[in-house]
């Protein structure tokens, strides 16, 4: 089913592409993804939440005011942020994904995408200062990285990273991403079992040998009970892993961020038909947007 599903997104046509240009609106009626993935409540309400690239430098200035705050209060990051804004040599080169709360005009979730064919400007994926990622040089097709991801603490139950990672996997169709790879992070001030959660990554989501990745900084002994039964996830890594990605080996430590950094890599092949099925059959319900574009 899967090589079905990859071979219909190969063979999308250009009146479906041109369809699939467009921000992705969660509404009752659009978003058909599947239970367990998007747990949205009634009072998310019609057309609560858009996802869309944004160039706009106010926007932008949000979103690093926003990261600031989610990474040096929940995570207890320690960084330089003058102006009390996260920024970096790669937010230059990068396309902005916010969602926005239609209801209150704030953005309320982000990520960055640095596609892989603007290297030459940035000497790097960011990831590649955590992890040893010679093994990208095996995977053929366009690769492109996602970074900064983070949520509003008031809607982390779902809807907002559903509607983000619909708008993901619209632009990998769109600009015939293969591969898509970045970190999800678990804060360790956050009281999450760690070593349950890498336990549970052995056993379902663990990439094969020749995908593995080496963490340039690691932790001997990751804090919890690995033999407890019951796992939670962070929000990010369960959705990753629930849209088919694999975890490419053991977690970087990153001690700015007070963070363990997972390295994740999703091939488009791999996605469930059923998503593919949704964006063929919804594409002609999505209203217009200019495509992705850099700062």
């Amino acid at each position: 089913m899967l090589a079905q599903a990859a071979g219909k997104i190969k063979a999308l046509s250009p009146q479906l592409k041109d369809a699939l240009a467009r921000p992705f609106v969660a509404t009752a009626d659009i978003l058909r993804f599947p239970r367990e993935l998007r747990d949205l409540s009634e009072a998310e309400g019609q057309s609560r939440f858009t996802a869309y690239f944004t160039r706009s430098r106010r926007e932008i200035i949000k979103v690093h005011r926003m990261r600031y705050r989610i990474f040096s209060e929940e995570y207890g990051a320690s960084f330089s942020a003058p102006f009390g804004l996260d920024r970096d040599r790669y937010d230059r080169h990068c396309l902005h994904l916010v969602v926005k709360d239609n209801r209150s005009g704030e953005i309320v979730g982000y990520t960055r995408v640095l596609p892989g064919d603007r290297l030459h400007r940035t000497g790097g994926f960011y990831s590649s200062g955590e992890f040893d990622l010679s093994m990208l040089k095996g995977l053929e097709g366009r690769l492109a990285e996602i970074g900064r991801t983070c949520i509003h603490p008031a809607h982390r139950n779902g809807a907002v990273i559903t509607v983000l990672w619909a708008r993901l996997a619209q632009y990998m169709i769109e600009n015939d991403i293969r591969y898509l790879l970045g970190c999800a992070s678990i804060a360790l001030g956050e009281g999450y079992n760690v070593a349950a959660i890498w336990q549970r990554i052995n056993e379902k989501h663990l990439s094969t040998q020749p995908h593995r990745v080496v963490p340039h900084l690691k932790l001997e002994t990751l804090p919890g009970d690995s033999e407890q039964a019951s796992v939670k996830m962070p929000p990010l890594l369960k959705a990753y892993v629930r849209m088919g990605a694999q975890i490419c080996g053991e977690p970087c430590w990153d001690p700015d961020f007070n963070c363990l950094d997972f390295f994740v890599l999703m091939d488009v092949n791999d996605l469930p038909a059923r998503y593919v099925q949704h964006f063929m059959q919804q594409a002609d319900a999505l209203p217009s947007v200019q495509p992705a574009q850099a700062v």
